[in-house]
This record gives C-alpha cells, sequence and structure tokens, in this order.
C-alpha cells in the first residue's frame, strides 16, 4: 500500500522539520517539504509531534516466566514505552559456549513482538584475540566486557585484539561490577584510557538500561540507522505524540522520561502496536536485527 503522510513535524537535534513522507509497503521511499501531484491517500500528522522510536538496553529477560507474563513484561517495559527495538545479550563464560548461548537466547526470543539485537556478555579474561574473531565471524554487534577491577585491563593484549577485531569492529563495551565507588571511579578512568592509547573501538562509559541509548553509542553498533531513524529507504517505525508548547525544541530523550504521557501512537515497520491505551501484541512479529557493519557510520 502506497500513501503520504503530510505535515509530519519531525523532531531531531532539538529541532522540529515539517515535511511530507511517501510510503511503499512498510517503508520510507521519499522525504519532500510537500507531494503536490500524487494522488496517494493522505494522512494529516499536523496535531503531533514525530520522533524516532528509542532502543533500549536489557541484560536480563524473564525467560523462566508464563506467556501471558512475558507479554506483560514486553508491553510495559517496551511497547507502552515506545520502544519497537532493543539491544539484549548472551552471557557466554567460555569461547566454545558462545554460539550455544546466542542461539538459546534467539530461541527464547521468538515470539517477540518487536525486534532485537543480540551481543555477548564475558568475563575480561575471556576476551582472547580467538573469541573475538569467532564473535566477527558469528557477526557479534556488540561485547559486553565484565570488569571487577582495573588491574584486570593490564593483562590483556591490546594489540593483538585490535587486529582481532578487525574488519567488522564490533565495540567492546563495559560492565563494572562487584565494586565500591572508588574502584569504579577508578576502573572507568582507566577504562577510557585503555581504549583510547590502544586505538580499540569502544563505547566510553556502561549502556544505562532501560534508557534510550544514545545515538553516537547506537552508531557504533551499527543498530542506527537502520534502526532509531526516519530517513529515506528506511522502515517506518516511529512515535507520534500530542503536539504542545512543552515539547517543541527539546531532546529526544526528554520526550521519553517526562512526556510519555502524550504518546498515543507507535508505528513499527509500517504496522500500528500501540493506539493511546490499546496495544496491539503479536508474537513473533519482532526479528532478529543482523548488523553488517558495525561503526560504519561512525568516524
Amino acid at each position: 500500500m502506497t500513501y503520504i503522510i503530510e505535515n509530519a513535524n519531525i523532531l531531531k537535534d532539538q529541532e522540529i522539520n515539517k515535511v511530507s513522507l511517501l510510503i511503499d509497503n512498510g517503508k520510507i521511499t521519499a522525504i519532500k517539504p510537500i507531494f503536490n501531484r500524487y494522488r496517494f491517500m493522505k494522512m494529516d500528522a499536523d496535531p503531533f509531534i514525530m520522533a524516532p522510536a528509542p532502543i533500549l538496553l536489557n541484560k536480563n529477560f524473564p525467560f523462566e516466566k508464563s506467556f501471558q507474563e512475558m507479554k506483560k513484561f514486553f508491553i510495559d517495559e517496551f511497547i507502552l514505552k515506545g520502544c519497537i527495538a532493543f539491544l539484549t545479550m548472551a552471557s557466554v563464560g567460555h569461547e566454545y559456549a558462545m554460539e550455544k548461548e546466542i542461539k538459546r537466547v534467539k530461541t527464547q526470543l521468538l515470539n517477540s513482538p518487536i525486534d532485537y539485537i543480540i551481543g555477548v556478555r564475558v568475563p575480561i579474561r575471556t576476551l582472547t584475540p580467538s573469541f573475538l574473531r569467532k564473535c566477527k565471524r558469528e557477526k557479534v554487534p556488540a561485547v559486553f566486557v565484565e570488569i571487577k577491577n582495573a588491574n584486570e585491563l593490564y593483562n590483556i593484549p591490546w594489540g593483538w585484539i585490535r587486529e582481532a577485531i578487525f574488519p567488522y569492529n564490533s565495540p567492546l563495551i563495559p560492565i563494572f561490577s562487584s565494586m565500591n565507588e572508588r574502584e569504579e571511579k577508578q576502573a572507568k578512568t582507566e577504562w577510557k584510557k585503555v581504549m583510547g592509547e590502544e586505538k580499540i573501538p569502544s563505547v566510553k562509559d556502561e549502556i544505562k538500561e532501560n534508557e534510550p541509548i544514545p545515538y553516537p553509542v547506537l552508531s557504533k553498533i551499527g543498530i542506527f540507522p537502520l534502526k532509531s531513524s526516519i530517513q529515506q529507504g528506511r522502515e517506518l517505525s516511529y512515535n507520534l505524540y500530542m503536539k504542545s508548547g512543552e515539547i517543541i525544541n527539546i531532546e529526544e530523550p526528554d520526550l521519553f522520561h517526562y512526556h510519555r504521557h502524550k504518546l498515543v501512537v507507535t508505528v513499527h515497520k509500517g504496522e500500528v502496536i500501540r493506539a493511546c491505551d490499546h496495544v496491539v501484541f503479536r508474537p513473533g512479529f519482532g526479528e532478529h536485527v543482523k548488523i553488517n557493519i558495525p561503526s560504519f557510520f561512525t568516524t
């Protein structure tokens, strides 16, 4: 089906741009100020603010729960927050277990109503060149590194790590665990120092759980612009907020944190999955998003 979304007030970089979008089979085929000569059905989006749907991180899913409990979890933690995709991880203790653990997570998410990206979580002792070469072969877009003290950072052959990651360049993302405040501060400082000196593809800070992942991080992982973008050639996924003076010229994360009560419509791949308080729950509608080239859109 082909149609036009007119007068879309798209929020980006704290500015509102009013454009029209030509939609065909759930994808944005063109974006222009106006489509004068087209006779397709039109939808007026002027009463709303349109924004990309956020991507959230969730480390641990309650897979042991019943279907009804999981359904409530997806609705409360993702769909009612305007989220149409999430980043999660398979915990891997040893290199030989990686494929098995990723497959386990994929199987457990077969009924997901929204899309998902799977990274791996490993203790830093497992971070070896051979492990990262396996991540590269399996196209793992994000490697979460569990660090328990700063000294662990100096037991890793970083030069070999850098070579093993290239050219897929899935970023290393820190998780600081089992530390007091002083130890964590020191570990964060050393992480940034080592990653910078060794020129390792990485994320400087921990990704906060259940908050919109910042665009620079999404770009490093390769999720953006595949997801969380309103661009020509991309899937039609977005949120609509009721227009008001208080949500003009604000940052997108503020919509998530402070104006969720104004969120009225969520569209995922061209399908409405939430309209006001009504949620359309489609088990299995979500897909495993495969990242071909992480860090491709970063400099």
